[in-house]
């Protein structure tokens, strides 16, 4: 992790911000009615958890039940015949998977998932293609990072890669197997780091088709490669976290000039990811060299405080607003080496989100999990690992611990995990370059 400074965890620093921004605070029993209600079939509109009457509590054993019913049935509707019943299979798992635990449940029936979402990828629609690739991305999470998932994301890369680079595929199925290339790759990369080698080559074989001609001249960008750039250069900056020094070396020299031409780009919302890239890149590189500057500092910052203060009635309010927040926070930090910390609550605790490197993985997880990220954050081990947040808390008697612990035993005997959770979270030791 990146060097101490001001308000690292535990600061009382003014600038902390509270709360995750547009999350909703459903309960779990709330989610999980809302996401599995609808999961067999489009007619079916009984609740998963129903609501006891006269104030009396549900038997916890007989929801869990109806639960896995329930899910049952949407795995089942992955090999129906119907493009429709499909799709709405695979968003019922989309919903089941972010919104809660289920590592004991999936553990019996990865081999069946994977298959279904292998034949989704190859054969169905442009919509089923993305759902599946973000279904997949949730199994990954979900196993927690260990073989199964280390297992899974090589059985289905070669198909994710094939999509990813199809000029032909949407823009939609592209960018979702975008992302789940990022993140399968980083919860699930092996010791030797091949994977984390093609993939971080595949995804800049992407985003740098938006950087600038030998002339220095932007290529006017095709209708959706914009998102498409965003999100394949999100994806490669979570996988930079995980680089050694050494490496780490040679991407900042390669893409912090081409990147910074990128400020210029017409997408407001590539220009953000671009200038989220920048101070995440910047920050490594300070983290393995104190005397680290850029090149060209002064040019960059009078770029930055361009668009820090874009006030062009051509644009969308929204969009102007949204852009001079972050690339405020992004001059800031270049001039000055400080981050502004957020304080994400849920439950009784807190995660401070204090580096642009843990920003990046925060957002890549919320990104995925979106308000569930909550109730991972507060119940899955492998996110709590990669948080620094210990084993999940026991706070109610009914809780089944049991099912906890056996996932806690399966994580600590992955050797794969163990690596991975090392190179992430120690301060990167030039001896132990893999690549």
């Amino acid at each position: 992790m990146p060097r101490s400074k001001k308000g690292k965890r535990g600061s009382s620093k003014p600038g902390v911000k509270n709360g995750v921004k547009g999350e909703s605070a459903a309960s779990d029993d709330e989610l999980t009615s809302d996401i599995l209600s609808h999961c067999s079939s489009a007619s079916e509109s009984t609740s998963v958890l129903e609501e006891g009457t006269g104030g009396e509590q549900v038997d916890e054993q007989t929801a869990q039940v109806e639960t896995e019913d329930k899910l049952k049935q949407c795995i089942d509707n992955l090999m129906d015949k119907s493009s429709k019943t499909r799709l709405a299979g695979l968003e019922s798992l989309r919903q089941a998977f972010s919104s809660r635990v289920l590592y004991d449940f999936l553990t019996e029936r990865r081999l069946t998932i994977s298959d279904c979402l292998e034949r989704s990828l190859k054969k169905g629609s442009a919509d089923e293609q993305a759902a599946a690739a973000t279904v997949f991305t949730l199994l990954c999470i979900q196993l927690g990072g260990g073989d199964e998932a280390e297992e899974g994301f090589k059985m289905l890369r070669p198909i994710l890669t094939a999509i990813l680079i199809d000029n032909s595929a949407s823009i939609a199925a592209r960018q979702s197997c975008a992302r789940a290339l990022g993140m399968c790759c980083y919860v699930s990369t092996a010791e030797e780091g091949e994977d984390l080698v093609k993939s971080l080559a595949l995804l800049e074989s992407v985003f740098m088709s938006s950087y600038p001609n030998r002339e220095g001249t932007l290529p006017t960008p095709k209708p959706g490669s914009p998102g498409l750039h965003s999100a394949a250069l999100q994806a490669w900056s979570l996988l930079v976290t995980l680089c050694p020094a050494s490496r780490l070396t040679v991407l900042l020299n390669l893409h912090l000039p081409k990147l910074q031409a990128c400020l210029q780009s017409s997408d407001v919302n590539y220009r953000i990811a671009v200038g989220e890239t920048i101070a995440l890149l910047v920050e490594l590189g300070r983290d393995i060299d104190e005397e680290f500057e850029v090149e060209d500092c002064e040019s960059l910052c009078e770029c930055l405080k361009s668009l820090a203060t874009d006030s062009n009635k051509h644009r969308a309010k929204n969009d102007r607003r949204k852009q001079r927040s972050i690339f405020r926070e992004v001059l800031h930090y270049i001039e000055s080496e400080d981050f502004t910390d957020e304080k994400i609550r849920f439950g009784v605790e807190s995660v401070y989100i204090d580096s642009w490197m843990r920003r990046r993985i925060y957002d890549a997880f919320k990104e995925i999990l979106e308000s569930g990220v909550r109730h991972h954050l507060q119940f899955n081990p492998l996110v709590r690992d990669i948080f620094g947040l210990g084993p999940p808390l026991i706070l109610d008697a009914t809780t089944k611990g049991n099912k906890i612990s056996r996932f806690e035993k399966h994580l600590f005997n992955s050797a794969a995990f163990k690596a991975r959770t090392k190179q992430r979270n120690k301060v990167r030791d030039k001896r132990a370059d893999i690549m």
